[in-house]
């Protein structure tokens, strides 16, 4: 009897200890999965390829970086079908893409820079409170290093054939000085001197990493989402009919004009060559 009763305290004994024992261990294999969740919180999330395959002329958006992601989806969004509400920069673009693609292709300027003109001016040719007109929205005295007419009487900045080949002037010597075309887009905007200053003042030549002011910080971006939506139209609410009449009017205006409107002809606000 005694025996039995040994036994039997012997073993509330054992499973006493292995239950101390399981319940001094829990909080560290707690902690442990803790950790395990927190660090992998830590872990960069992956970013969709989509965001990745973003990029202005062959410079792609940094990998990996949330920050800009979201600026870059917030810019796309801004212009889409649903806020804008308009197809007419598809309009303008099926009209003006084919006089200014082959003037870039001429003098080496990637084609993604055909954007720049409807983030200026919606490639209208109007005057900005600035005093910067035309498609390209230049001030008059860069329009005339150049070699464009502005005074009184003519002003070319609002002719899109020769506007577009002092735009391509232009960002070719932009290209040059900072060789990178983001910069070059960058200093279009704020200026060459002062992106210089930005540039030295931060150590920094990575665009999308520099802190510029907003309208700058925001102007890459800005032609990243022109050429999304004008190509992809219809990821952004746009109907397909867009896509097929910007690739209509390339055609037709391709096979009547090889490089554009005649150099001395003047475009209309209906479109119509003036000679």
């Amino acid at each position: 009897m005694l025996k039995k009763h040994l036994i039997m305290c012997s073993a509330i004994l054992v499973i006493s200890l292995t239950a101390k024992m399981f319940i001094y261990s829990a909080p560290a294999s707690i902690t442990s999965l803790i950790n395990i969740s927190s660090e992998s919180q830590k872990a960069e999330k992956p970013v969709d390829s989509y965001f990745n395959s973003l990029s202005f002329a062959d410079e792609f958006l940094p990998l990996g970086d949330s920050r800009i992601v979201t600026k870059m989806n917030r810019t796309l969004h801004a212009h889409s079908r649903a806020k804008l509400q308009t197809s007419r920069l598809h309009n303008q673009a099926s009209k003006w893409f084919p006089i200014i693609e082959p003037i870039l292709a001429e003098y080496g300027i990637p084609e993604d820079f055909k954007y720049m003109p409807l983030v200026e001016s919606g490639l209208k040719a109007g005057v900005s409170p600035k005093g910067a007109a035309g498609f390209w929205q230049f001030m008059p005295q860069t329009a005339r290093g150049f070699g464009l007419k502005v005074n009184s009487s003519v002003d070319e900045r609002k002719n899109i054939h020769k506007s577009t080949i002092a735009a391509a002037k232009y960002i070719k010597s932009l290209y040059r000085e900072f060789n990178s075309w983001t910069l070059a887009a960058a200093a279009y905007n704020i200026g060459e001197g002062r992106l210089k200053r930005h540039i030295n003042h931060q150590n920094q030549d990575n665009y999308f990493k520099m802190k510029l002011n907003r309208e700058t910080a925001s102007y890459v971006y800005k032609l990243i989402s022109m050429k999304e939506i004008i190509e992809n139209p219809t990821r952004y609410g746009y109907t397909s009919k867009v896509s097929k009449l910007l690739a209509k009017n390339n055609a037709t205006t391709h096979n009547t004009f090889p490089y554009g409107a005649p150099v001395n002809s003047e475009i209309g606000n209906k479109g119509v060559l003036i000679n």
